[in-house]
């Protein structure tokens, strides 16, 4: 008789007195949030904070703010939310009068008077139109903000839902991804029984299956033609509609960062058995590889060094081929980009005849443009060309872009390409760029010295579509890089944004951001929240707030191999080096502990509890926003399972032995708090906990607002002093759902770090 291996010993779990508190809906739980929420309110409701407050809210609401468009078929689609539609206007318009300046808006859908008829408050979270004809979208609506949402047909020509009669698309709230097969099918990945053992739900609270869904067909009936295993994250899919290249693709998502890529056979465009998922072609690559089709083309990205036919590739490239002669073995994959120490790839984009690249240079952005022709070559790196955008702002010279193709299908505009062009201190413009054909350039790029100007054969017209105004006073500011050592000796980069001359004694109120994961590069961009809640403040000595944003380990700023530094049990340097930034800020005489605030969201908020649990005595105050906390706990709350593949599996003891480590739940218990002192006004190092704001929202269906809600009552319970906690009902993961709940969030999250660090006379 076979006799079974025993099953693997769970790692211990800790006694937990607040376990109460995960009952998101339960009357003790809320009755608790309110109670918090008023202690809160009345600690920092007043004058000063409703000024913060309206002003950030006018600048979100500003009607002279950039209406940022997409192109789809003839006319260019916008969503847009101002003080008369704070839930937002859906709308387009046509090409000549928005150039103008003067767009003449078709208002599509008013969400605010959609939520008022269906007495629910509706969050517009998407559209995909359909095409050729552009006259139907699939829109997705969430009631509380959260991931979750609502899908149902619209008719753009009677703009109107389509009604149930006509056997228009209305899919229930759930994580549903949908896109178009045809006019009468649609492929859905959604939850159609929610049973965790059972149903179509993996245990990150995603769908683990794909269906094909007919015009008046019941749902729970619609063939599945895709499924992963429950253990993984999510089943994806997309069909892509582009004439001539349609393909429906599948993603089984492992983990956070390992995905296997599908072709679908039946679609005739794919010759494969697809082995033991009949109908589908696997795409043998590795599989914490990112894998995309364009048209002709399939584009790799690789996360890790990888030998892919024989040829050895570096972690970071980007690898093109034709797709059809790729997957039938006549073609390899040649590298359209090559990283180095200093340069990475931030994103990339397809015009009609170009590739067009986002690097990030020393964490600063450039732009290269790379012929699509030249990718037939072995080494086509050489051919791109790099493009001045826009000039540099002597006091902000480090400008984020971004890039995206207008229309690559459109013969009159097939290699326009919009740039946004962003910085700390420089006001967001949007460009439009009309690339030339590749056929008409010189035989090498000829540039002035160190100017960044290109020929003219590269970039045919360069227009500035729009320009945002300044919306808080930045004379006398500047942005300068700097970097710190961290605890093994790596480099580590910030940029600095505040006053030109900064008194090194000590005294400057500021504010560190910080994310350090899943590989997602913090940049400085134009914000009203940082501009007027921060920047343009002074308190009474005069000392205008500084911000600092830290490009720490566990981000994308130089790249995967910066992500992968401060992965799993190697988290601690993430949060090394956080601490390091804080030091050299210190020892540079540019603030002192207590005049040194941090703030954090997600997996920034677990680096603000470790910076309170680990590093307390760097920070005067912290604000810690819709966080993790809990790491014994976190892979059963909310879509926490997904995120194994960057923490580590808690349920494993091997795994939870490091996890304990930055788990800040219970590093509370390793400490002894009773009676601490925050030791907000020494000037020296300190020893107690730094004052703490831990915020989140009850329509999280990401993280959750347990963790924040445990975390805060624990430190309460322990007599932690200045301990503070803010829950909104709504607002989902970003913690809003409209600019007036954006301000209030992030108004009050910074007169809390602005009272307890800049030295008021009202000072917590």
């Amino acid at each position: 008789m076979h006799q079974q291996n025993p099953a693997p010993e769970s790692a211990p779990t800790p006694d937990d007195e607040f376990l109460w508190l995960e009952e998101i809906h339960g009357e003790r739980a809320l009755d608790w949030v309110r109670e918090q929420n008023a202690r809160t309110e009345a600690l920092l409701d007043g004058p000063e904070l409703t000024s913060v407050e309206v002003s950030i809210r006018e600048a979100l609401d500003a009607p002279d703010r950039i209406a940022m468009v997409s192109k789809r078929g003839p006319l260019y689609y916008n969503f847009w939310r101002d003080a008369e539609h704070p839930r937002g206007l859906w709308r387009r318009t046509d090409w000549e009068s928005y150039r103008a300046g003067t767009p003449q808006w078709e208002v599509l859908l008013d969400v605010d008077r959609l939520a008022e008829e269906e007495q629910t408050p509706w969050v517009f979270a998407g559209a995909q139109l359909l095409r050729p004809d552009w006259d139907r979208a699939l829109l997705r609506l969430s009631p509380d903000g959260g991931d979750a949402v609502r899908v149902r047909e619209f008719d753009l020509a009677t703009r109107e839902f389509v009604p149930s009669e006509d056997h228009g698309f209305d899919l229930p709230v759930a994580k549903t991804h949908v896109s178009w097969l045809d006019r009468d099918r649609v492929l859905v990945g959604t939850v159609v029984d929610p049973d965790p053992q059972t149903g179509d739900v993996t245990r990150s609270s995603y769908p683990r299956s794909q269906r094909v869904l007919h015009r008046g067909a019941e749902l729970a009936e619609a063939e599945q033609v895709f499924a992963v295993d429950r253990e993984h994250v999510a089943a994806f899919g997309h069909h892509d509609s582009t004439p001539g290249w349609e393909r429906t693709v599948a993603v089984d998502a492992v983990d956070f960062h390992r995905s296997v890529t599908w072709l679908r056979t039946e679609d005739g465009k794919v010759d494969g058995t697809g082995g033991d998922r009949p109908g589908w072609l696997r795409i043998d690559l590795p599989e914490d590889a990112e894998v995309d089709f364009h048209r002709e083309w399939i584009s790799v990205y690789l996360k890790t060094d990888a030998e892919i036919r024989g040829a050895r590739h570096r972690a970071g490239s980007l690898l093109i081929a034709p797709a059809d002669r790729w997957l039938a073995g006549t073609a390899e994959l040649v590298r359209a980009f090559l990283p180095d120490q200093r340069t990475v790839l931030s994103s990339f984009t397809w015009t009609a005849s170009h590739l067009v690249l986002v690097l990030l240079q020393d964490v600063a952005s450039v732009l290269h443009v790379l012929p699509q022709d030249a990718l037939g070559t072995s080494d086509p790196v050489d051919s791109a060309r790099p493009v001045s955008v826009a000039p540099p702002n002597p006091h902000d010279p480090f400008l984020t872009l971004s890039a995206a193709a207008v229309d690559d299908e459109d013969p009159d505009c097939g290699n326009d390409l919009w740039v946004t062009a962003t910085g700390a201190l420089t006001p967001t413009t949007l460009l439009r760029l009309t690339l030339s054909e590749p056929s008409s350039w010189t035989a090498q790029p000829q540039h002035a010295a160190g100017s960044g100007e290109v020929e003219a054969d590269v970039v045919v017209r360069r227009e500035v579509v729009a320009a945002a105004p300044e919306r808080f006073d930045s004379s006398g500011l500047a942005v300068s890089q700097q970097w710190a050592t961290s605890d093994d000796g790596t480099q580590v980069p910030y940029f600095q944004i505040g006053p030109q001359e900064v008194a090194l004694d000590g005294r400057s109120p500021v504010v560190m951001d910080g994310y350090g994961g899943f590989q997602a590069s913090k940049l400085p961009g134009y914000s009203p929240v940082q501009g007027l809640g921060w920047l343009a403040r002074q308190n009474e000595e005069g000392r205008r707030g500084i911000w600092v944003i830290a490009n720490i380990r566990g981000g994308g700023e130089f790249g995967p191999e910066w992500h992968r530094a401060a992965l799993r049990e190697n988290r601690h340097r993430a949060y090394e080096d956080f601490a390091a930034v804080a030091r050299d800020l210190v020892e540079r005489g540019v603030t002192s502990r207590a005049r040194l605030a941090a703030t954090g969201r997600s997996n920034g908020g677990l680096l603000m509890g470790n910076m309170a649990t680990q590093y307390p005595e760097l920070f005067g105050a912290l604000s810690c926003g819709v966080p993790l906390l809990d790491m014994r706990r976190y892979t059963v709350l909310s879509a926490g399972h997904s995120w194994i593949a960057e923490y580590g599996d808690p349920d494993v003891p091997e795994d939870w032995a490091f996890i304990r480590t930055f788990s800040p739940y219970h590093l509370l218990l390793d400490r002894d708090v009773q009676g601490a002192q925050t030791g907000r006004d020494a000037e020296g190092p300190g020893t107690g906990f730094p004052h703490q704001l831990v915020w989140t929202a009850t329509s999280d269906d990401r993280v959750g607002p347990v963790q924040a809600r445990k975390y805060a009552a624990r430190l309460q319970r322990l007599g932690v002093p200045d301990t503070w906690f803010h829950e909104d009902l709504d607002g989902g993961h970003a913690g809003a759902s409209d600019n007036r709940q954006a301000a209030s969030m992030n108004a009050r999250s910074l007169q809390f770090l602005w009272r307890s660090v800049a030295g008021s006379e009202d000072a917590l």
